[in-house]
């Protein structure tokens, strides 16, 4: 298979290739409809509550660890659910649990915007972010399932605009709800909103999404789905309580997550030499052309790209006392470009592939270093609408970077464990977003100073954190861009045509 890049680790057998009969849906362009509306209705709940604490906390008379949660909470559980969830969707029927999880968050978000005190909003959003943590690995799964070749480009084209667009769109999303449902009670419509959203893509879910039986025995090791949970957890606590000096008190945790994960990664790595199902199988990362890169390469990414957008956020409603509408306004030529940019990035991998992200995070260096330079040097009443064209150069590489990326990480990846290798790439994302929306903020603040803050001062030191991290993903991409070049022509079929072609006979 042309999966096999470096060979598996002494004692494992070969990864398996494809092993469906590929025959196109007449209605997949109408599923992949409704799973990028899941897609964007979970990814954009990450960061469209952050407008609305404030009023969330003096509405229910709540404290700023409390209201907090609202936000880190639904992230944490978020985190946590996707690397079982795609397990589950390969070995059972992904479109049950995807409808399942869809109905979940419609109960959960409107439980949530009808929540009558912070407890029972926080609990609400911990099960929202469970259900749309068993949603997210089911869409990019959905994808690999009913796409192949080109098609399988633009597809995961759309589906990387969507996460772009969505992860840029919240603190506007938030900010036009806020403004339009004044009041006391105007939060609660941010919750509210995803009901009518999610009841209709449920409706149209049952009619158009093809049912997907597994043809593996279904199995599931509850053990190591116990040691991956616990070790995500200890990974991910100290972070979402990093505002509440989490990253001092909880320190400890990290090298318990450590040990963990070391403890699970071992464990499915002996299930695969006894010839079991793992729960996550290792041979992704050792013999998957580019699954290892590209999710480290999307982790990485993702501290700097989460990062900004609650740093852009302080320094334009604290520094310059900008509304929550006018904040999401002046980042709006970052949304645009990337929504603009996915598309047509993929539409273009399959002739360009990796070429295409090295590319991106060029100009999202580019456009973010000189909006930090702009927002350092021109008069701060004119300092956002200035920088919007370097805003609008940083969304336009970001969508050369998610939607590519995402294409490129999973090409390879054979469709019986399309979900679990979706879970993993994602889990790195939102562990590199938990990372992002901890440290840079606590710069902002450590920067800022109390006495005489400087916001200007400030907004630059974070940015140049937050292109730390960008800086290092575009090593990684130009190493894998130069590794992949002499690897295979970018004109040559994607394996899933190869494994399904009637003259191919599947290697071992």
């Amino acid at each position: 298979m042309a999966t096999s890049e470096s060979g598996a680790r002494a004692g494992e057998p070969p990864l398996g290739g494809q092993d469906d009969t590929y025959v196109p849906d007449p209605r997949r362009w109408q599923a992949l409809s409704v799973a990028l509306i899941a897609a964007f209705m979970t990814l954009l709940d990450v960061t469209i509550v952050a407008v609305a604490l404030p009023t969330i906390q003096r509405d229910l008379n709540a404290s700023a660890a409390q209201v907090q949660w609202v936000v880190s909470g639904y992230a944490l559980t978020y985190a946590l659910a996707l690397i079982t969830a795609g397990r589950l969707g390969d070995a059972f029927d992904r479109r049950k649990i995807f409808l399942v999880a869809l109905a979940g968050f419609v109960v959960f978000s409107a439980c949530s915007g009808a929540a009558p005190n912070i407890t029972v909003l926080v609990v609400a959003r911990l099960a929202q972010g469970l259900a749309a943590g068993f949603m997210a690995p089911q869409n990019s799964a959905l994808i690999q399932q009913l796409f192949r070749g080109a098609e399988r480009g633009r597809a995961f084209g759309v589906y990387g605009a969507t996460v772009g667009i969505s992860s840029a769109a919240g603190p506007i999303t938030g900010g036009i709800i806020l403004a339009l449902a004044s009041g006391e009670h105007g939060w609660r419509w941010i919750f509210f909103v995803n009901v009518p959203i999610g009841v209709a893509g449920l409706l149209v879910g049952r009619r158009v999404l093809p049912h997907f039986p597994s043809s593996q025995r279904p199995h599931l090791d509850l053990p190591g789905i116990l040691i991956l949970g616990c070790g995500v957890l200890a990974l991910m606590f100290p972070l979402v309580e990093a505002d509440a000096g989490g990253l001092s008190r909880l320190w400890w945790l990290f090298p318990v997550a450590a040990v963990l994960l070391t403890a699970f990664m071992m464990r499915q790595r002996r299930l695969v030499r006894q010839g079991r199902e793992p729960l996550l199988d290792p041979r992704l990362f050792t013999t998957v052309r580019g699954y290892a890169s590209g999710s480290g390469l999307a982790t990485l990414y993702f501290i700097g790209f989460s990062g900004v957008w609650l740093v852009f956020a302080l320094f334009f409603q604290h520094g310059l006392g900008f509304s929550p509408l006018m904040s999401g306004l002046a980042v709006t030529p970052f949304a645009i470009g990337s929504a603009c940019a996915a598309v047509i990035a993929g539409r273009l991998v399959e002739r360009f592939g990796r070429l295409l992200t090295v590319c991106g995070l060029a100009a999202v260096i580019l456009g973010l270093g000189g909006t930090a330079l702009l927002l350092w040097f021109a008069p701060l009443h004119i300092a956002p609408w200035v920088a919007a064209p370097t805003l609008f150069l940083g969304g336009v590489g970001s969508g050369f970077v998610v939607s590519p990326n995402i294409t490129m990480t999973l090409r390879d990846v054979p469709v019986h464990m399309a979900g679990a290798a979706g879970g993993a790439l994602q889990t790195g994302q939102r562990l590199g977003a938990a990372v992002g929306t901890a440290a840079l903020p606590g710069l902002f603040y450590v920067t800022l100073g109390h006495q005489n803050p400087d916001y200007r001062m400030a907004v630059v030191v974070a940015l140049a954190a937050g292109l730390v991290g960008m800086a290092a993903a575009f090593v990684l991409a130009a190493f894998d861009w130069q590794r992949d070049r002499g690897a295979r022509s970018p004109h040559k079929p994607c394996p899933d045509e190869v494994a399904n072609s009637p003259v191919h006979s599947r290697q071992s």
